[in-house]
């Protein structure tokens, strides 16, 4: 998979913000805002890598004081404009650009560091983990989390079925990437090549029936980069296969508002002093 299908530009952040992220991403942004806000001291400066459009840098700011400076960064602008929009009034929080193999920050320099679903994401995974550990300070946390695999997240797998289903051959293939990457002990070596120590994880799982089938499809199809293998290929129109993903959600799990269960592990760990 090329590097830009993995960028989230043009219309995917606001789908992914007005569809995924009810659905998705705020149980763990509240998660890993409560987990946070227990190990880093009131005054402090944090850095969150891979915000995307501000859902979990607006959990942290809701649960760590305001004397606690926020500094989300992303590498998609587009996904920044979206954070800005809507969450740009947050106090004490910047949004800058920032690749997270190369972070544009000193050595030592924040308390905490913090990456909600970005690291499945990361072509080097050992330097933007090690790049994390570079700018935070000796003894701070260092936490983020990744999706456990599709048997957890079965939903994403009964879209990507649907999806592969309009192409006879070279089919859309994102939605394999963020399930593609939880291997527990596989990451806790990673954390120790990175030097991080008191090393642990927890696995989290959520359940919802919130949201009707259309709304989960729109999502799953149109939130992420899967829409622009779609339009590449132009093999079918994306709203078509939105409503077939949708049919099948409902078949599936045998209702216009299903039941769906996700699951991700949280990896949290101190830099050596």
């Amino acid at each position: 998979m090329s590097a830009k299908h993995t960028t989230f530009d043009g219309s995917i952040p606001d789908q992914y913000d007005k569809y995924l992220g009810p659905l998705i991403f705020e149980f763990s942004a509240k998660d890993m805002a409560e987990r946070v806000s227990t190990k880093i001291p009131a005054k402090s400066q944090v850095l969150e890598v891979a915000c995307g459009t501000g859902i979990s840098t607006e959990y942290l700011r809701n649960f760590l004081p305001e004397t606690t400076s926020i500094i989300a960064t992303d590498l998609v602008e587009a996904m920044l404009a979206v954070a800005r929009k809507k969450r740009g009034s947050l106090p004490n929080v910047e949004y800058k650009v920032a690749d997270a193999q190369d972070l544009p920050f000193e050595d030592e320099r924040f308390d905490a560091v913090v990456c909600q679903f970005g690291i499945m994401f990361f072509p080097d995974k050992l330097k933007g983990l090690s790049e994390m550990v570079r700018v935070a300070k000796p003894g701070s946390l260092i936490a983020f989390n990744v999706w456990d695999s599709v048997e957890h997240n079965k939903v994403f797998k009964v879209v990507q079925d649907v999806v592969e289903n309009f192409f006879e051959s070279d089919p859309p293939e994102f939605l394999k990437v963020p399930f593609g990457y939880y291997d527990i002990e596989q990451i806790k070596e990673l954390m120790h090549k990175a030097e991080l120590t008191k090393i642990e994880s927890h696995i989290v799982s959520a359940t919802t029936e919130d949201f009707d089938a259309h709304h989960i499809a729109e999502g799953c199809v149109t939130g992420n980069p899967t829409i622009t293998e779609i339009n590449e290929r132009a093999h079918a129109d994306s709203a078509t296969i939105v409503d077939a993903a949708a049919a099948a959600i409902e078949k599936t799990f045998g209702s216009k508002k299903p039941k769906l269960s996700f699951q991700e592990i949280v990896f949290t760990g101190i830099k050596s002093a």
